[in-house]
C-alpha cells in the first residue's frame, strides 16, 4: 500500500539506511573482472568498421575512456547493495552529459541531455556516475586530490539541499521547475560565472537549424544534399560508406527505402500537432553521422528536410540499444528501447524536444528521433578555471536533483535517506576517488590491449586519411 503521509514517506527513506547505510556508498563493487571483455560485449552489433574509431576516441585519456565505458561502472555497481529507492535514472549522468538547449517556447535551459542508458535504477547510481566523472576529469586537468574532493562535495551537497527543497514542493511545482540560463546568472556567485552564462546564451542563440545549412549542405540541381566528411559523416550507399557490402542496410540500395517505413512509424508516436507540422517538410537527404564516444559504431542518421520556403529541419535518428543499467539492474523495462529513451527523457527533462519519438528500423533495430541541433550548448570544461568548475559541479548537482525529483515523485524519500549532514557526501567522495583509481587501471589494461592488437584503435585523423588517398 502506498504511503499517504509525508511522515510515512520520510520513514521509508530513513528505513532504506538499514540495508544500505550511507557510509556504505564508498564501496566500489566487484572490480575483479576483465574490462576488455565488457568492452567487447558492448561493441557487439555495431558497424564493425567504426569500432576501431570508438576505441580510438576512448584511448585519448582516462576521461574519454570513462565516457565510453558506462557498461563497466554499471557492472561494478550491481555488485553492491543499493538503497532500494528505484526510479527512472539517466544512467550515464557524467559531467559532459549536461548542457543547454532551447525549450519549445525558445527559452534556454540547462539540463541532462543524453538518455541512451536511461532505465529504472537506484537513484544513487546516477550520483556515482557524476561524482566519479568529476574526479576523473579533475585528474585529467591535473588538479589536486583535495580540489577533486571539493568538486564532489559541492555537487552532492547541492543535490542534497535542492532535494530538501523539492521535498516541500507540490507535483505541479516540480513539473514546471526549469533551470533557465537567467536563473543560473541570477544565482551565480561571481562576476566571472555570470559572464560565462551570458556568453553561453549568446553562443547558443547562433546554433540553429539554419546555421547548419551552409556548413553541411550543397545544392545538386534542385536537391539539397549533405556533404560527406568521412569517417564522421557519410552516405550509407555512397562512395565513402563504412558499411560492408553484405550489411542489411547497404543491401537496401537506396536511402528512401531505409528511412521510409521507419519514418511512417515514427510519426505515429507524435501528437497530432507535431505530425501536422512535419507535413510541411519534404525529405532531401539522409546521411550516417558518427557521434560521441560511447555511441560510436551504433547506427545514427541525420535526415535533412526542407519546408516550402527552403528552410531546413535536421532530425537525428539514433539507434537505441539495451541500457547498461537494465543489463545489470533488473527493474521493469520496456520492450522497445527507442520508446524507453523517449519516455525516460520526457520524465527526466524539464522540457523536451517537440520532435522526440521512436520507431523500429530494418532488421528490427530500435531508434529514437530528435532535432539534431536546436540552440544546443555543451561546456568545454578544460577551459574552466577552478571557480567555474566548482560552479559547474554545483549546477550538475542541482540539475540531477530536479530531474530525479520530477521523474520519481520521491523527493521526500530521497531527502530523508540522505539527511542534512555530510555523511552521504563524504562516502561518495571516497567512492569517486576509488572509482577514478579503478578507471586508470582499466584504462591501462585497455591501452595494453590496443598496443598488443587485441583491440584495434584508430583516431579520426587516421581514418580520415584513408579517404584522402
Amino acid at each position: 500500500m502506498k504511503a499517504s503521509t509525508i511522515a510515512e514517506r520520510e520513514a521509508i527513506g530513513r528505513a532504506a539506511r538499514e540495508h544500505s547505510k550511507r557510509s556504505s556508498h564508498r564501496a566500489l563493487g566487484e572490480i575483479h573482472r576483465n574490462p576488455i571483455d565488457l568492452l567487447k560485449q558492448s561493441s557487439e552489433g555495431r558497424v564493425q568498421k567504426l569500432v576501431p574509431l570508438r576505441y580510438g576516441r576512448m584511448s585519448v585519456s582516462p576521461f574519454t575512456f570513462f565516457r565510453g565505458s558506462a557498461i563497466i561502472q554499471a557492472h561494478d555497481l550491481s555488485r553492491v547493495p543499493d538503497t532500494g529507492i528505484v526510479m527512472p535514472i539517466c544512467g550515464d549522468g557524467h559531467l559532459m552529459n549536461f548542457g543547454g538547449f532551447a525549450t519549445p517556447e525558445r527559452q534556454l535551459i540547462f539540463d541532462l541531455n543524453d538518455f541512451d542508458e536511461v532505465a529504472l535504477g537506484p537513484f544513487e547510481w546516477d550520483l556515482k556516475r557524476l561524482t566519479a566523472s568529476l574526479v576523473v576529469a579533475a585528474r585529467h586537468m591535473r588538479l589536486s586530490r583535495s580540489f577533486a574532493g571539493e568538486l564532489v562535495m559541492t555537487a552532492v551537497s547541492e543535490y542534497r539541499d535542492r532535494m530538501t527543497q523539492y521535498a516541500q514542493c507540490g507535483a505541479l511545482e516540480l513539473w514546471y521547475d526549469r533551470i533557465t540560463f537567467e536563473r543560473m546568472a541570477e544565482t551565480a556567485l561571481t562576476p566571472e560565472r555570470r559572464r560565462t552564462v551570458r556568453r553561453g546564451m549568446e553562443k547558443a542563440a547562433g546554433r540553429t537549424q539554419e546555421s547548419m545549412l551552409d556548413k553541411m549542405c550543397e545544392h545538386d540541381g534542385d536537391q539539397l544534399i549533405i556533404r560527406d566528411a568521412p569517417p564522421g559523416l557519410f552516405h550509407v550507399h555512397g562512395a565513402n560508406t563504412m558499411f560492408e557490402a553484405e550489411d542489411d542496410w547497404f543491401t537496401l540500395g537506396d536511402w528512401r527505402k531505409l528511412i521510409g517505413p521507419m519514418y511512417g512509424e515514427y510519426l505515429k508516436t507524435l501528437t497530432h500537432d507535431r505530425r501536422e507540422l512535419l507535413s510541411h517538410f519534404s525529405m532531401q537527404d539522409l546521411v550516417f553521422k558518427v557521434v560521441g564516444v560511447g555511441s560510436v559504431g551504433t547506427r545514427c542518421l541525420v535526415l535533412l528536410s526542407t519546408d516550402h520556403m527552403g528552410k531546413p529541419l535536421f532530425l537525428q535518428i539514433k539507434e537505441a540499444r539495451q541500457s547498461v543499467i537494465s543489463q545489470y539492474f533488473k527493474g521493469q523495462t520496456l520492450h522497445h528501447d527507442g520508446e524507453r529513451v523517449v519516455r525516460g527523457q520526457r520524465v527526466l527533462q524539464a522540457a523536451s524536444d517537440i520532435f522526440l519519438g521512436w520507431a523500429t528500423g530494418p532488421s528490427g533495430r530500435h531508434f529514437y528521433f530528435r532535432q539534431l541541433r536546436d540552440m544546443k550548448l555543451s561546456a568545454n570544461i578544460e577551459l574552466f578555471d577552478n571557480d567555474l568548475l566548482l560552479g559547474y559541479a554545483k549546477l550538475c548537482g542541482w540539475v540531477m536533483a530536479r530531474a530525479h525529483a520530477k521523474a520519481s515523485g520521491k523527493a521526500i524519500e530521497i531527502s530523508a535517506y540522505i539527511g542534512r549532514g555530510d555523511q552521504f557526501g563524504e562516502a561518495l567522495t571516497e567512492y569517486a576517488h576509488g572509482c577514478a583509481d579503478q578507471v586508470e587501471k582499466d584504462y591501462e589494461a585497455f591501452m595494453k590491449a590496443c598496443r598488443s592488437g587485441e583491440l584495434e584503435a584508430r583516431s579520426d585523423e587516421d581514418m580520415a586519411a584513408d579517404f584522402r588517398m
